[in-house]
């Protein structure tokens, strides 16, 4: 299998028989089609377009307060990833990589993470990351607005903290800040909130997007509850549509998405639009050890985690790893009788 990738500073294409895309690096828009314009592959051949990282499993929380609902139940007491072990593992990656989003607790828990977001770079892979708000300062500011393609601000309480790091992030001129807002039975009316807030509280004019996350009941996230009225979902999204607010979803969220917009005008558009799971289709995680995992929510699912610090060819020992491929199977085959006829969904979860 042979692809051609032809790069500049503001952009990365592949092109082959029957996988191509066209991303851009600094607007962030992503192309991907097969054969022709209108084929949707079902996965990548050439290894994965964005990586999934984490870096550091050290958070105090907001404030110095663990938050209850951490599916990762992480502490202050953590371990990082070091900058040569992030060395290795980016080093296994194919060429067809675009960005990398990082996964850290707190902002400073990690002393590599501004050499590893600066290698990144070097090596032209666009670095994102979602930050809880705490800890932050004018020297933290300006780096993640040098390095980073963009930023997500976790909204928890109090609110003002993630407000005040948002407002910062745009005043230090970056375009691509969002906030990841958890969506669940628990925190609905929150949501509906963080609407309002985001057309009335100046901090957030700068505010690209608010990037709702479906509850996955796992870590300390087991004492909540999802999100499964259709109709308040629904409305969630026509309250945002109406009132201009920039919204997305994670990929868990797609199914869900898509059955609340059944009847919707645009949902032709939005089905265009929506990406379901993609784990280990397009993308691909690595926990703060170097190993391979479908996703975050899954270290402790059964699945044999791959140590990239050890491959010697990424493409036979990892992207087409026989536990790979079993999971791949296994997410492909729920297309079929899902929430929605056609869309991948989480075939670990009961995400609705």
């Amino acid at each position: 299998m042979t692809c051609l990738i032809r790069e500049s500073a503001v952009a990365k294409a592949v092109s082959s028989n029957k996988y191509n895309y066209l991303f851009n690096k600094v607007s962030g828009q992503f192309f991907r089609w097969g054969t022709t314009k209108k084929d949707d592959p079902s996965m990548s051949p050439y290894g994965p377009e964005i990586a999934d990282i984490e870096i550091s499993t050290s958070c105090s929380g907001v404030n110095g307060k663990p938050c209850s609902f951490c599916y990762k139940s992480n502490t202050q007491r953590g371990e990082n990833m070091s900058l040569d072990t992030f060395k290795k593992v980016f080093s296994t990656f194919p060429k067809i990589l675009t960005q990398i989003a990082f996964g850290i607790g707190d902002i400073d828990a990690n002393p590599d993470i501004w050499d590893i977001f600066s290698f990144c770079r070097e090596n032209g892979v666009v670095p994102n990351v979602t930050i809880n708000g705490s800890r932050m300062d004018e020297d933290k500011y300006n780096k993640l607005s040098n390095l980073c393609g963009a930023v997500a601000v976790s909204r928890y309480s109090p609110k003002d903290v993630c407000y005040n790091a948002v407002e910062q992030l745009s005043l230090h001129g970056l375009n691509q800040v969002n906030i990841h807002q958890l969506l669940s039975a628990e925190t609905y009316d929150s949501c509906m909130e963080l609407l309002d807030d985001a057309k009335s509280d100046p901090r957030l004019s700068g505010l690209r997007a608010i990037v709702f996350l479906a509850l996955k009941k796992v870590g300390r996230g087991k004492t909540m509850n999802t999100l499964s009225n259709v109709d308040k979902y629904r409305a969630l999204v026509e309250k945002a549509i109406n009132s201009g607010v920039g919204i997305g979803f994670d990929s868990c969220s797609a199914p869900m998405f898509l059955k609340a917009m059944t009847e919707h005008k645009d949902y032709q558009e939005y089905e265009t639009l929506a990406e379901p799971c993609e784990s280990l289709l397009f993308s691909i995680y690595v926990d703060v050890t170097g190993k391979v995992y479908p996703c975050s929510f899954l270290e402790h699912s059964g699945f044999q985690g791959i140590d990239l610090t050890k491959v010697e060819n990424f493409m036979k020992e990892a992207w087409y790893n026989p536990e790979v491929l079993k999971w791949r199977d296994k997410l492909l085959s729920t297309t079929c009788g899902g929430l929605v006829e056609g869309c991948r969904q989480c075939p670990v979860y009961d995400i609705y």
